[in-house]
């Protein structure tokens, strides 16, 4: 699912969701998505799921659809990469994009390379791979910024999108099940909550999470 430019819109912001893997939680299949922000200044991909199988996570069966692999996905067509945090299922595929900029919180970035049992290390420091270590929020383009929320881990963060007076966060694992922002319990879902978005597409579901007035997937200029 993606958002469709407007009849008589020159110009528009779309989020696009890409499955990327499969994971086994609690028995049942999890999806994992990481998501295309194609603006007119620029393409960003957040987060970059899996690209291959690793020991501390076979229990989890993963079933792999890595950026690499899918046909019509355009690696080198990526300017700049975005972690929503660490975790393994996140930063997989960082090496595809050797020697573009990846922005992530400078906590998230050295408790992932400090603290044990945290995420598959190798991973994050991956050859080649350029972090961009911000402390608090960032602007990436002109109506793309990055705030910090958190709360899953404490350096998360999410991708917040506004054009057109419309807004759509990409929170990664802010939230996993929809119902965590329908009933925010954490500092992180709080502030999702705060930012009143349109939208919020989460790592682990198909759809988009909405509020009850909210319809549309498309941000226009």
């Amino acid at each position: 699912m993606t958002g469709e430019v407007p009849e008589g819109s020159s110009t528009a912001v779309t989020v696009t969701p890409v499955l990327v893997a499969e994971l086994l939680a609690d028995g049942e299949r999890m999806p994992v998505y990481v998501h295309v922000i194609d603006h007119p200044d620029g393409r960003v991909l957040v987060d970059t799921g899996l690209t291959q199988l690793h020991p501390a996570v076979e229990d989890m069966d993963p079933r792999l659809m890595p950026l690499s692999t899918q046909e019509g996905f355009d690696v080198a067509g990526i300017d700049v990469v975005v972690n929503t945090h660490l975790h393994f299922d996140h930063c997989g595929g960082n090496h595809l994009f050797a020697g573009k900029p990846v922005y992530v919180q400078g906590v998230e970035l050295e408790e992932a390379r400090s603290r044990d049992d945290y995420t598959i290390r190798a991973w994050v420091d991956a050859p080649g791979v350029d972090y961009v270590a911000v402390d608090g929020g960032h602007e990436l383009l002109p109506g793309v910024r990055l705030v910090p929320t958190p709360g899953h881990t404490q350096g998360s963060q999410v991708v917040v999108v506004q054009a057109g007076g419309r807004s759509v966060v990409v929170a990664g694992d802010t939230a996993v099940f929809y119902d965590e922002l329908d009933r925010p319990r954490t500092e992180g879902q709080r502030l999702i909550r705060e930012l009143a978005p349109d939208e919020v597409w989460l790592s682990h579901q198909h759809e988009p999470w909405r509020p009850a007035n909210a319809s549309r997937a498309v941000l226009a200029d």
